[in-house]
């Protein structure tokens, strides 16, 4: 008997079906394929049994939640709003979104921050191994910020921060830039950025002559604001909490 295997657990195939996997019969197939890892190695017989709350366990690379007590939440967070769960000084803050749906959910926080002016993305959850990672420098997830700013933004701009800005606190690096627009001496950019610096996005546009006038985090990996509306929240998808699971390789 193999470490990951335990005779008094769950059929592979019947835990993979009820993590919304697959059916149980399409389960199998995955199984006999070779296409499921348990704690690292793959399995192929159809009678493996799994303590879900102690296995790991990877469908084509991808980790599937096995616990029904962790929740992915996405809020497209206003304008205005602070990035803490409570405010004693009584401003908008974001776990006032929680009410009336996930309050009663313990340990939900938000991942990382978005100030108090910049608009968009921002991922909350409970499961702390996920948080952690998503906000550790060292797995470089990618964020992309959507821009307005101030003036018109020349050509080779998005080279020159690709190739690495020097600010006051080091150089920064930007993975992707791309000018949207341009019209009354203002610029829509988009930049995708790994960095996790305080105001990063911010300070980097300013120094480069361009004070952003607006900023909007757009996605945070493969996870997509999209057309969710200002102020709603909604449950990440299991292909995009497996996504997320990917990038900080847990």
């Amino acid at each position: 008997m193999t470490s990951s295997e335990h005779p008094d657990g769950i059929r592979l195939q019947k835990v993979l079906s009820q993590a919304g996997v697959a059916s149980r019969r399409a389960a199998e197939d995955l199984i006999a394929a070779g296409r499921v890892e348990v704690d690292g190695q793959v399995v192929t017989e159809l009678g493996r049994r799994v303590h879900p709350d102690e296995a790991i366990i990877h469908v084509d690379g991808t980790r599937v939640n096995l616990r029904d007590d962790l929740i992915y939440l996405a809020l497209n967070k206003p304008k205005g709003v602070h990035s803490t769960m409570s405010d004693d000084r009584g401003r908008p803050c974001v776990g006032e979104y929680l009410m009336g749906r996930y309050e009663e959910t313990p340990g939900v926080v938000h991942v990382g921050r978005l100030d108090e002016n910049t608009e968009g993305l921002l991922l909350l959850t409970n499961d702390g191994d996920l948080g952690h990672r998503l906000m550790h420098p060292s797995y470089q997830v990618l964020k992309t910020y959507l821009a307005e700013v101030d003036g018109l933004v020349p050509r080779g701009l998005g080279k020159e921060l690709r190739n690495g800005w020097e600010l006051p606190d080091g150089i920064v690096k930007v993975d992707q830039f791309r000018v949207k627009d341009m019209h009354s001496g203002k610029s829509l950019v988009e930049l995708v950025i790994h960095e996790g610096k305080k105001h990063i996005v911010r300070r980097l546009l300013k120094d480069a002559g361009h004070p952003v006038l607006k900023l909007v985090r757009t996605a945070i990996g493969d996870v997509q604001l999209g057309n969710q509306r200002v102020g709603s929240i909604r449950r990440l998808t299991k292909g995009e909490v497996g996504s997320l699971y990917r990038a900080v390789e847990l």
